[in-house]
């Protein structure tokens, strides 16, 4: 069973920064115990805390990941991936290396779709976030009340071969058009290499004819 610790940084990670009282409301522990556990990590360097003002009252801190903290969700086999990238550039040239992230879309495509069905546009998106999180991307979703849906990944376990080729990013967003089908679009909001906490997406159904 994980630690109070452990349930911290996920929730950081999921939900971004949190002040003290919100994370012991959400873990269901008291504020002493959700401040000892903060001041805890934050002194192992995994934390950390920022100041602000809102409204009427005292300045509030805001606790936030720092990038150890954000090291401890892995990225999966990451100086290997990146070496395979650079062994495949140097090869067979950037054609070679789009010619084989094709070849993965495709088959992930194939996967993705078996999986999601023909269903309803919700009953896809939420096959896709079992999936997606099923591979480590920490995958939530909600709809929204204009009947659209955010689609969120706190998480990115190939975030390192994406930053060495960023092309595995557009095959994921074109992926997910296709798994979801004509019937909506899909728009992404957030970008974890583009410097946000998690990529996010929007996805809204199209008007009907």
């Amino acid at each position: 069973m994980k630690t109070t610790g452990d349930e911290i940084l996920f929730l950081l990670k999921t939900r971004g920064p949190s002040r003290t009282g919100e994370i012991a409301t959400r873990l269901g522990i008291s504020r002493q115990g959700s401040r000892q556990q903060l001041e805890r990590l934050a002194a192992e360097g995994l934390i950390s805390a920022e100041t602000r003002r809102g409204g009427v009252g005292r300045p509030r801190r805001h606790w936030s990941l720092t990038a150890k903290g954000h090291g401890r969700f892995p990225d999966s086999h990451a100086q290997m991936t990146i070496d395979l990238i650079e062994a495949v550039r140097g090869e067979f040239g950037e054609d070679g290396l789009e010619r084989l992230i094709a070849r993965r879309e495709r088959e992930t495509l194939r996967h993705y779709a078996e999986a999601a069905g023909n269903g309803s546009l919700e009953a896809r998106v939420e096959a896709l976030a079992k999936l997606r999180t099923d591979e480590g991307y920490m995958a939530e979703w909600r709809r929204d009340e204009d009947g659209s849906f955010l689609f969120v990944e706190s998480h990115c376990p190939i975030c390192a071969a994406a930053r060495a080729c960023q092309s595995l990013c557009r095959s994921e967003l074109v992926t997910f058009q296709k798994v979801l089908g004509t019937s909506c679009t899909v728009e992404r909001l957030d970008h974890l290499l583009a410097g946000a906490r998690r990529c996010a997406y929007r996805i809204a159904p199209r008007p009907a004819a």
